[in-house]
């Protein structure tokens, strides 16, 4: 069945699925089956939709049919890959303004500079060139709690003005932050960032945390911690590495098979042709490979970021 939104243009089945997206924060095809079935059937009692007659192609036409409105706002629905699931996800997302703004509105400063902190930690101190794990267990996060005396004493003068939460605060915080769709929690207990973040958080990371050598105090010189995807070019926070430590090149688990496809099943990196039989992990995986607690630059200062529990996040198993 399809709708086309009625006489094709801008109606209010498109408004009374953008208010449903706004509630939810983000939207899977699966889930946006009944939402626009119920909407639908509403806008036309006398012809009543079902979930199975919503199609891949009428779901896409609502989005581009939103995305043409929302875009004098800076506004645009989004979708990347579910890193674990696999399942494509949709997300509104302020395409002009800082993601940590938007936390800002819901959250206190010392909140914020928990955030910070935890962000940190997922992308300095816990994402080393041997362990790319870009996660934090609970218990590391918590003890971000209150922050790091050093960091403190050279942050900006919103974090330097923060005396830190107390770890039920924390506690508190994070589980609001997973409710918000910012932060996910695995089955093993690790915190990272959910798809709505890469795709919010994308420009901030990325001007976060790749720089080029002789910025901040990385003894390592230039080096990208926010890499992307071979295949489809989208960050990748869960997936593999090149065998070769000191090539760059990252894929998703579900794009393995399209790279060696297109190199005729030659199981070798595109970038340098190093034998890719099983390449090494990205993600929480990653902290049973290899150390990753060196401190590096801060968000907060330049600073270095603190060592999050003294044994690195492979004992933390």
């Amino acid at each position: 069945m399809s709708n086309d939104g009625f006489d094709g243009s801008y109606n209010n089945t498109h408004r009374a699925f953008l208010q449903s997206l706004l509630a939810r924060q983000t939207i899977t095809f699966e889930d946006a089956k009944p939402i626009l079935a119920a909407i639908y059937t509403a806008a036309e009692p006398d012809r009543p939709t079902l979930d199975g007659d919503i199609s891949q192609e009428e779901f896409e036409n609502m989005i581009h049919a939103l995305n043409n409105e929302l875009s004098p706002f800076d506004l645009e629905i989004r979708s990347t890959q579910h890193q674990r699931s696999r399942t494509r996800v949709y997300a509104l997302v302020n395409t002009t303004s800082d993601a940590l703004t938007q936390i800002a509105t819901s959250h206190s400063a010392d909140e914020i500079a928990f955030v910070k902190r935890t962000l940190d930690a997922m992308f300095e101190t816990y994402n080393t060139r041997r362990a790319e794990v870009m996660a934090i267990t609970s218990i590391q996060a918590l003890e971000l709690a209150k922050g790091d005396a050093t960091q403190r004493d050279g942050a900006t003068q919103t974090a330097a003005a923060s005396v830190g939460l107390t770890k039920s605060q924390a506690e508190r915080t994070l589980s609001t932050l997973v409710a918000e769709g910012w932060y996910e929690l695995s089955q093993a207990g690790y915190y990272s960032l959910s798809p709505r973040a890469l795709m919010e958080l994308k420009g901030w990371l990325i001007d976060s945390y790749n720089y080029e050598e002789g910025e901040g105090d990385d003894e390592e010189g230039g080096y990208d911690r926010i890499k992307f995807c071979q295949a489809c070019r989208e960050i990748v926070t869960i997936g593999q590495r090149c065998p070769h430590l000191a090539c760059n090149a990252r894929i998703h688990e579900y794009c393995v098979r399209k790279i060696f496809r297109a190199q005729q099943m030659r199981e070798e990196c595109p970038v340098c042709k190093t034998a890719w039989a099983q390449g090494l992990p990205v993600g929480e995986k990653a902290s049973r490979n290899g150390r990753s607690g060196s401190g590096r630059r801060s968000t907060n200062g330049p600073h270095r970021s603190s060592n999050i529990g003294a044994n690195g996040p492979e004992d933390q198993e």
